[in-house]
């Protein structure tokens, strides 16, 4: 029976022919993002259709901005997206493996590879590189943790900055490590950015503690707490307004200031209240009441008003505080402790920094315009997620292309074990994980073939699987010697999801687009039937 009636409104591309156009789509995708990878990677300048500019080599920041509409486009950003989530880097590494290996298994396919036997290749070399990981991993020091977080870096903003970025990230991470059921646990969203325009970005640093563009209720309170007590309140101190609509006839003043009064002792309990369980500092979400500044100066408690939602909780994490609906429904078990409380200014804004034992840091990032500032906040949160990552897995594998040189040296001599035909995948994925060290090269403006058999011809004659390319000295080192390392769960998460989107890719035999019928927006239509409103 005939398809036709079925499919008629429908585009369809079958077997080798939907293979080649999707594999196409992955390799232009990839060529998007292919001259940032590395140190000498270069810069994008991204234009919204606003017209505001962008300008960064971040493979997942270019990619995410970009409009695609091809579905396999679609695919490898989600992979990409995946590894920037889970390791803060190696976006575009993970872009250039997927479109490697499914260039090479295209080369395999017009050979007469079956695409699922090349997938089937690629899964056996996938689990052999995560079994031979461990071999290449180096215990990380202290120092080669601040290295990493640097080379995680390469090629974003200049030197200095990198160096002061990743000290700053470094710090960071050490302040929200904390021990939980044996192991450690670093949790970057306990680290606050705060963005300034106006300074270098050299005076870009960290605080330890949280700071808040916030000002005392009065500048009578205190500006300078020692240790004590903190009570945050998902709420106010403030008058209360009337729940429904109701209206209510006075008769005479005395009625509506017995209203008043009544509100105000509320209040003031409430005040009372605070002293008894011994507050020092209060934040509340929503207002407090000007009377109630001098009975709050006179308890010695220092007060913050329309603080974030989003705050309160970082406060409450931070100084083992629970979040109360309101003042009165406090008890002592839901306050929380601080080591300091003050506030300074900054420019012309006002600023609160609370230290706790567990109270996080924060970033303060500054730039001469708003997209230095932007691209600085970027890079801090890469390298702090790094950082946070090394403190829970410290484990490091050589950079400048090694590992990856390493583990295809290895693959290809198990490769020979292989009986079939996924020796051949496996050869292939070998030679797709080599794109890594001839992208650097190329970058870097040297010869990628020449740059690759010298590396592999060094690691094989001295028995060293550190041995990468400098970018810098533009000669072949020991990677681990030069402090050029990474994260070793960054290769794992990189080769992963390559793998998976490829064979992904490569599983897809059949593409059936919807025909769309060509449409006229509504405000054209409306002006050719002369029914548009007049704006004049």
């Amino acid at each position: 029976m005939s398809e036709a009636p079925i499919l008629e409104e429908t585009d369809r591309t079958t077997g080798r022919d939907a293979l080649r156009k999707n594999i196409q789509a992955a390799i232009a995708l990839a060529g998007a993002v292919r001259s940032t990878l590395g140190p000498k990677g270069l810069d994008k300048l991204l234009v919204d259709d606003e017209g505001r500019s962008m300008v960064t080599n971040d493979g997942i920041t270019v990619l995410e901005s970009a409009k695609v509409e091809h579905p396999i486009a679609h695919m490898l950003i989600s992979a990409s997206a995946t590894q920037d989530q889970t390791v803060r880097d190696g976006t575009t590494t993970t872009v250039l493996l997927a479109a490697e290996w499914l260039q090479n298994a295209w080369h395999l396919v017009v050979q007469g590879v079956h695409p699922a036997t090349i997938a089937r290749g690629y899964r056996i070399a996938e689990q052999f590189c995560r079994d031979a990981m461990p071999e290449l991993c180096v215990e990380a020091s202290k120092e080669q943790i601040l290295a990493a977080t640097k080379t995680s870096l390469a090629g974003k903003l200049h030197t200095q900055m990198q160096s002061v970025i990743a000290n700053c990230a470094v710090t960071a991470a050490e302040t929200i490590a904390m021990g939980s059921k044996g192991k450690i646990v670093a949790d970057p969203t306990r680290v606050k950015v705060v963005t300034r325009n106006g300074p270098t970005i050299d005076e870009s640093n960290l605080i330890t503690g949280l700071a808040l563009s916030k000002k005392r209720a009065h500048r009578d309170m205190p500006s300078t707490l020692g240790a004590g007590s903190i009570l945050l309140v998902d709420g106010g101190l403030e008058l209360r307004s009337m729940s429904t609509d109701v209206k209510l006839n006075v008769t005479s003043t005395e009625v509506l200031q017995s209203f008043r009064d009544a509100e105000h002792e509320r209040l003031l309990k409430q005040v009372e209240k605070l002293s008894e369980l011994g507050i020092n500092v209060l934040a509340c979400r929503e207002g407090i009441d000007d009377a109630m500044h001098s009975h709050l100066v006179k308890a010695g408690i220092q007060s913050f008003r329309r603080v974030a939602k989003s705050d309160l909780e970082l406060l409450a994490r931070g100084c083992g505080a629970l979040l109360v609906p309101s003042i009165h429904q406090a008890r002592e078990n839901d306050v929380g402790v601080f080591i300091k409380s003050y506030c300074e200014r900054w420019g012309d804004s006002e600023q609160w920094i609370l230290e706790a034992d567990e109270g996080g840091a924060t970033f303060v990032a500054t730039g001469s315009t708003e997209t230095v500032v932007s691209e600085v906040e970027r890079c801090f949160a890469d390298a702090l997620g790094v950082a946070c990552k090394l403190m829970e897995s410290p484990k490091l594998v050589p950079g400048g292309g090694a590992t990856y040189i390493a583990l295809a040296r290895r693959l290809r001599r198990f490769a020979e074990t292989v009986p079939g035909r996924e020796q051949l995948a496996i050869e292939a994925f070998a030679d797709g994980l080599e794109t890594v060290p001839r992208v650097l090269a190329e970058n870097a403006g040297m010869d990628p073939i020449d740059t690759l058999l010298q590396i592999v011809s060094l690691q094989s004659t001295q028995n060293d699987d550190s041995i990468g390319l400098n970018v810098i000295t533009r000669v072949p080192e020991n990677m681990i010697e030069c402090e050029v390392v990474e994260p070793s769960r960054v290769l794992e998460q990189a080769i992963s999801g390559a793998c998976e989107a490829s064979v992904a890719v490569l599983r897809i035999d059949d593409v059936l687009w919807a025909r769309q019928e060509i449409s006229v927006p509504e405000d054209v239509q409306a002006s050719l039937d002369g029914t548009a409103p007049d704006r004049r």
